[in-house]
């Protein structure tokens, strides 16, 4: 029998991670099982009664002595249509004395009908009764900044499949911010080429597509090193795969420049003087001082005038689409930072 935990409760925002973090409980939970027997999944449909959502059908599984096997795992998904300690209470029960037969594996995630806006916090009691359990919560993020940078790296390494260096960093150049997209991608590699598989970018590239988002700041640092392709490509991105409206785009390249504008002329000389005025941490902070340095006043100027009349053309002046007016902004910004 597998010593898989009483419970294991699976969140996160990420459909791709979570279903990869299910898929893998579920697989320890079975152990030499047979999937078709020991198995029971019930989703937001199951727990319906009439107008409202109940989980008496979760719970009367998990209390359900296991037929012609050793164990019977029971996976509740969409448990975040329960917001409030009320509603999760019948759990929460089950769990003070669970059927030490019964692997439950649940997923705090958002409801599909009708679609949940936002997901519910989980109930303090919930994550009480789990820990009481010995249980275990399972987060599925991909963290941000270099803990993100450090994920990547390290499920690209432990990958089906061997990326060489450039593949490597053309995947990472490629997904941006939506680097959970890696799992998927790595399996789909495995799946045509073979596990184990030594590929390079020309293999590689062909199932990365157009490229996934980028965070506001790859596209202001691409523009302050008067780097135009590398600026358009993550304009492009923002605006496609980041879903982003141009003028959204301005407003992040309005408060970059703001920031060198406050710094121009200021007096100021230091890293600390820099975080100071400006509010924000020591890196971009420091950033933003050497940046607004070497453009110096005139060329920061003439960068708020672009800014300006480009936001004049988004709001009705200019017949141009949207999308054209932003994109003829980014390239004359970039084109404006070339030393």
């Amino acid at each position: 029998m597998s010593n898989a935990p009483a419970i294991v409760l699976i969140t996160g925002d990420d459909d791709g991670l979570v279903t990869e973090a299910v898929r893998a409980a579920v697989k320890a939970a079975l152990g030499d099982e047979d999937r078709s027997l020991a198995l029971e999944e019930l989703t937001e449909e199951d727990y319906r009664v009439d107008d409202r959502f109940e989980l008496a059908r979760l719970v009367n599984a998990a209390q359900s002595a296991p037929f012609l096997t050793g164990r019977r795992v029971v996976v509740g998904r969409h448990l975040g249509r329960f917001a409030d300690k009320e509603s999760i209470a019948p759990l929460v029960r089950y769990l003070s004395d669970p059927l030490a037969t019964t692997a439950l594996v649940v997923v705090w995630e958002k409801g599909q009908a009708p679609v949940q806006q936002r997901l519910n916090p989980m109930p303090k009691s919930l994550v009480e009764a789990v820990a009481a359990a010995k249980g275990e919560i399972r987060k599925t993020s991909v963290g941000r900044g270099r803990e993100a940078d450090q994920w990547m790296d390290d499920r690209i390494a432990a990958g089906p499949v061997e990326l060489d260096r450039p593949a490597r960093a053309l995947v990472v150049r490629r997904l941006g911010e939506d680097r959970a997209a890696v799992v998927p991608l790595l399996e789909t590699l495995a799946a045509v080429f073979g596990q184990g598989a030594e590929l390079s970018p020309t293999e590689v590239e062909p199932f990365i597509g157009s490229g996934g988002n980028v965070a506001p700041w790859d596209l202001t640092d691409a523009v302050d090193i008067g780097d135009v392709p590398k600026a358009l490509d993550c304009l492009s991105r923002m605006l496609n795969a980041g879903g982003r409206h141009p003028l959204a785009v301005t407003a992040v390249l309005q408060g970059h420049y703001g920031r060198l504008l406050r710094l121009d002329g200021s007096g100021i000389k230091d890293q600390a003087g820099a975080v100071e005025a400006l509010g924000v941490a020591g890196f971009p902070a420091k950033k933003a001082l050497a940046t607004s340095r070497r453009l110096g006043s005139d060329r920061i100027a003439r960068a708020v005038k672009l800014l300006a009349s480009a936001d004049l053309d988004l709001r009705g002046r200019s017949a141009w689409p949207p999308e054209l007016v932003v994109e003829v902004l980014v390239a004359r910004l970039a084109s404006l930072s070339r030393p």
